[in-house]
């Protein structure tokens, strides 16, 4: 009996062991530009945690330009920038996601005030999305359904403005979204008018501009993607058209600057910097280089105070590297090359936070925008 019953112990025991493990998975999910066509504009890949290989799963058709992608923190839903860089009015589209195999389904989609949506965020409790326009300056606000699918927008804020460099701030560009990490506030940088607006999110869960709170960055530097450290105290910019990370001290909804540091190798007569990441362990930042040095910017971060020393560059071995994203683990960073139509895998020292290029993955147009989830744990 005592046997039978060790038996019955150990078949339980391997069985759930299996399926925990069959259900552990982290997926890529990877929009695109379709050149205002509809067209296959986000695939999803497996992608296994030990090697970094990338197995894709399938390919979401009948979509116009999904170049910003976003997901809930439960990681049931995705939400996409649609119909970017096109003569109307750009959209916000809702998608589910099945976690055991990784697939999307459409839910809907909803018009955003202005023309080209650039970037979508969602807030920490899943229930409230927020996009950025470029091209008409205008931050949309869209309150979640239970299923997903998004209301229309219920608060739209237009923003004008100017600045130093000709032809790239003529006027304002909204050009991120990023809620505070006790989600009390959202941080708006305008790359046109070299400010980063804020608003106020603790009251009734709307949008209040919040001027007082607002930062006027130095002129010319065109701030675009901005990230938090894990630790909640220290935020860090990307600033397009300079070509360097502005680092700032966070409390309570007030950033500080305190320091810039150059992103180039070597310096340029134009700059073009683009996304900005820090490692899940908090211990180093990196941010891409589009223009001319098409490269990884490489910082360590001092966790006492959130300065940064430069570490290296990583060549991208590809063209344009608008987005990229750190897998969960932190033991990858992957690159999509958007004007060489491709993916870069690297394996990521965690110790000293250099990379290492151990594959590429094409047979994808135009790659804009990259995020991962990891199933089951």
């Amino acid at each position: 009996m005592k046997i039978k019953l060790y038996l019955s112990i150990f078949l339980i025991c391997t069985t759930n062991l299996l399926i925990s493990q069959d259900n552990n998975k982290t997926y890529l999910f990877a929009g695109s530009y379709t050149s205002g066509e509809k067209a296959e504009g986000i695939i999803v890949y497996n992608f296994n945690p030990e090697t970094g290989a990338l197995n894709e799963v399938e390919r979401e058709d009948d979509l116009v330009n999904p170049s910003f992608l976003t997901i809930s923190p439960n990681g049931k839903f995705l939400y996409a920038c649609t119909e970017t860089k096109m003569k109307q009015s750009g959209s916000v589209s809702a998608f589910s996601i099945d976690s055991l195999s990784g697939k999307i389904a459409f839910i809907n989609k909803q018009k955003t005030a202005g023309k080209n949506p650039v970037y979508v965020t969602v807030d920490h409790t899943g229930s409230f999305v927020v996009s950025a326009n470029y091209t008409d300056a205008v931050v949309d606000f869209f309150i979640c359904n239970p299923d997903g699918s998004l209301q229309q927008s219920s608060q739209s804020f237009e923003f004008e403005g100017n600045s130093i460099i000709k032809g790239n701030q003529d006027v304002a560009h909204m050009h991120s979204v990023v809620f505070s990490p006790d989600n009390n506030f959202l941080f708006a940088p305008d790359l046109g008018s070299d400010k980063i607006h804020a608003f106020d999110f603790s009251i009734n869960r709307f949008l209040t501009l919040d001027e007082k709170l607002t930062v006027q960055t130095n002129k010319g530097v065109g701030p675009r993607h901005f990230v938090f450290h894990p630790n909640r105290r220290y935020g860090y910019c990307v600033e397009e058209l300079s070509g360097t990370v502005a680092f700032y001290t966070y409390n309570d909804g007030r950033l500080k600057l305190s320091n810039t540091y150059p992103l180039y190798k070597t310096e340029q007569d134009k700059y073009a910097s683009a996304d900005i990441h820090i490692s899940p362990d908090g211990r180093f930042l990196y941010a891409s280089n589009r223009q001319e040095e098409h490269s990884i910017a490489i910082f360590e971060i001092d966790t006492e105070n959130g300065e940064l020393t430069m570490v290296g560059h990583q060549s991208t071995h590809g063209e344009t590297p608008r987005s990229f994203v750190i897998d969960p683990s932190g033991k990858f960073l992957l690159v999509a090359n958007q004007s060489s139509d491709q993916i870069v895998v690297f394996r990521r020292n965690m110790e000293t936070g250099m990379l290492t290029k151990i594959g590429t993955k094409s047979g994808l147009k135009a790659p804009s925008s990259l995020k991962m989830y990891r199933y089951g744990g």
